[in-house]
């Protein structure tokens, strides 16, 4: 039975589940205010990623690439941390090793008090 105030996932049970040769981008959960997912690149692909109207906050699970936030290239691998600011243009590009990420979302700007 489930809890509808928490959740519990477990990793590498979600990542056992992804298409190694797929793009792919799971959604795990959706509430008003965050959402997170599951995204996976595979080496080689190339990733058309645009601004998006919410702060996003990347966690890199496994492999290697390079980040491009607006004017600025990051090399990032396993345990790289990254936060790209809601309508901030990026992309991930130059993906050496499969590339599995979890994202974060936060609400969409239309949605926060005050804006």
């Amino acid at each position: 039975m489930s809890n509808p105030n928490w959740l519990v996932f477990q990793l590498p049970e979600l990542m056992s589940q992804q298409d190694a040769n797929a793009t792919r981008f799971k959604e795990l959960l959706r509430t008003p205010s965050l959402s997170c997912s599951l995204y996976h690149i595979p080496a080689g692909s190339k990733e058309m990623q645009s601004a998006h109207e919410e702060d996003e906050l990347y966690l890199v699970l496994e492999g290697r690439a390079r980040l491009r936030v607006e004017d600025e290239d990051h090399h990032v691998e396993k345990g790289t941390m990254m936060y790209v600011r809601t309508a901030c243009d990026h992309a991930f590009f130059d993906i050496e090793e499969d590339l599995s990420v979890l994202v974060f979302f936060g609400a969409p700007v239309r949605h926060r008090s005050g804006f």
